[in-house]
């Protein structure tokens, strides 16, 4: 079910795919539509391809909630533009998501319950998310957040 990180879910369906051995589809470009000359290698690609893009097509809209699949064009056949079309209309875009992971990190408050240092390690992986969406913020900014969210 897509939930409000779509590269995360992206990433899990691709391994579900792989692991079932129907990635093809979305790994490769589609092979031409065989003709009646063409060989039975030719022939064989063509139906190992599709039935990889009709078995990720039905796993994908199993996974989508009911509620965006009615957004969701019924005119494409193709899982890798599928896969596109859902990133267009559900990603959450970067902004929102620094937005989100900022707001965390300034609003934390140390309850005293758990280890300090992993409560440390914590704020540190929310700053390494927003380094990775290109907020690069100064270590001495994050033991000053450290040092206000600690009890007096």
């Amino acid at each position: 079910m897509i939930n409000d990180n779509f590269k995360d879910w992206k990433e899990n369906i691709q391994i579900v795919f792989g692991c079932m051995d129907m990635d093809l589809a979305i790994q490769t470009e589609q092979p031409t539509t065989p003709t009646f000359i063409s060989s039975y290698k030719e022939k064989a690609k063509f139906e190992k391809w599709k039935r990889s893009n009709r078995m990720i097509l039905m796993i994908i809209k199993r996974a989508i909630p009911e509620m965006f699949r009615g957004a969701m064009s019924e005119d494409t056949t193709n899982a890798k533009d599928y896969l596109v079309e859902i990133k267009k209309r559900f990603v959450k875009s970067d902004k929102d998501e620094t937005r989100t992971i900022l707001k965390s990190l300034i609003s934390m408050k140390y309850n005293g319950n758990g280890n300090i240092r992993e409560y440390i390690i914590e704020m540190s992986n929310l700053v390494s998310k927003l380094k990775a969406l290109k907020l690069d913020l100064h270590e001495d900014l994050l033991v000053h957040f450290i040092l206000i969210s600690l009890p007096v």
